[in-house]
């Protein structure tokens, strides 16, 4: 996870890699709190502390780009 916050717009795109199946209710929550509830979808999210400590708990379930 080593993304970077991006200077001209502060969002970071979060791409859900991981199937929830089998993973812990709160895994499971996060993930729809990201926006993301099947698998390949990306979302563009604002760079903020709570978003970040949101990808760093489901961090095996989804990659982060720029």
């Amino acid at each position: 996870m080593a993304a970077k916050k991006d200077a001209a717009t502060g969002t970071v795109k979060v791409t859900q890699t991981g199937s929830p199946i089998r993973r812990t209710k709160d895994q499971r929550a996060t993930l729809i709190g990201l926006g993301l509830n099947k698998m390949h979808r990306t979302v563009e999210l604002k760079d903020t502390p709570e978003v970040r400590g949101m990808i760093k708990k489901v961090a095996h379930m989804v990659s982060v780009s720029e």
